[in-house]
């Protein structure tokens, strides 16, 4: 399957940390799809399938062979009356807390998963379905959730099969001990973190499978040009010397041109492993300034003089 340069990530559609009208989760939508994006990620943690349902809604009008959507298994949604009045704060979700996440990484608990993605995106199908955050369940993960993807995938009833998490050693070994065709990983290829470049990356490449690569950002430190004194870094408040080297960062492109969130989009897109770039977006105008930040042509020379300063790997 195709994926665009740039793909527009559903997690701060669906109210993360802070509310997204539902008008703005539309036109943010619409924006990434007349900016040429056609690759879409959600997953049912992402405000309690509130993000499946506002991406679904938009999508569900486009034309179907044209874009390609993943979605996630790991995490079912079951209903909780009793946090009808209450907010999903452990989940970091402005919405109610009306359905509670279980984790469930059986054969059954993966098929029902993908029923309920289907019914809240109003698709007949998704394209590719990682396994969600399995850190702590790697053994139901690759003894259960694994096979019954593989055999959905073989069975033709979706098209590809992944896994998705902020750490590359566990995905190291789904590339190395399965037979993935992609993985999505998150913070842990970036102009500040370059840790997967020792383990992941070069695992995907001998094994022929895609990286899908998130949090380019690390959360907000390399989103912006100028940085805030308190700004994010993998969610939460970035220290100082991370926000140092971010801004030493950003003098280097200076001088080439370039600004820190084109360099950031750029960097990642140099490993030949990477087939694109996962960017969430909560407004028509950040998915307006990560398309054009994409488009930005960065010169060799800004990276051989951030290596020389030791400031990458």
């Amino acid at each position: 399957m195709s994926v665009s340069p740039i793909g527009l990530g559903g997690a701060a559609l669906a109210n993360l940390y802070a509310e997204v009208s539902d008008a703005d989760s539309d036109a943010t939508v619409e924006q990434a799809w007349r900016s040429g994006v056609r690759f879409f990620d959600t997953a049912p943690h992402y405000g309690l399938g509130l993000g499946e349902r506002r991406m679904g809604r938009v999508l569900a009008g486009k034309p179907r062979a044209e874009f390609t959507i993943s979605t996630k298994v790991g995490r079912l949604l079951v209903p909780d009356p009793d946090g009808a009045s209450r907010r999903d704060v452990d989940g970091g979700f402005e919405v109610p807390a009306d359905m509670r996440r279980v984790w469930d990484f059986s054969a059954d608990g993966v098929r029902r998963s993908l029923d309920d993605s289907l019914q809240r995106l109003g698709l007949d199908r998704v394209d590719l379905v990682l396994i969600h955050d399995p850190d702590d369940h790697w053994e139901a993960a690759v003894g259960q959730a694994y096979p019954a993807l593989h055999e959905l995938r073989s069975q033709g009833v979706i098209g590809a099969i992944g896994a998705g998490m902020n750490q590359s050693a566990m995905l190291t070994k789904f590339v190395t001990e399965t037979e993935v065709d992609a993985v999505l990983l998150a913070g842990r290829y970036t102009l500040l973190d370059q840790s997967a470049a020792l383990d992941l990356l070069p695992a995907c490449a001998e094994r022929g499978v895609s990286v899908i690569a998130a949090g380019v950002f690390n959360s907000g430190v390399l989103a912006t040009d100028d940085p805030p004194e308190q700004t994010t870094y993998n969610y939460s408040p970035a220290p100082a010397e991370i926000r140092d080297r971010a801004l030493a960062i950003r003098e280097v492109c200076h001088r080439h041109g370039v600004t820190l969130p084109a360099a950031a989009i750029a960097f990642v897109q140099n490993r030949p492993e990477v087939a694109t770039v996962l960017i969430g977006a909560r407004t028509a105008a950040e998915v307006a300034a990560n398309t054009a930040a994409d488009a930005v042509d960065v010169p060799d020379a800004l990276w051989a003089e951030l290596t020389e300063l030791g400031l990458v790997a």
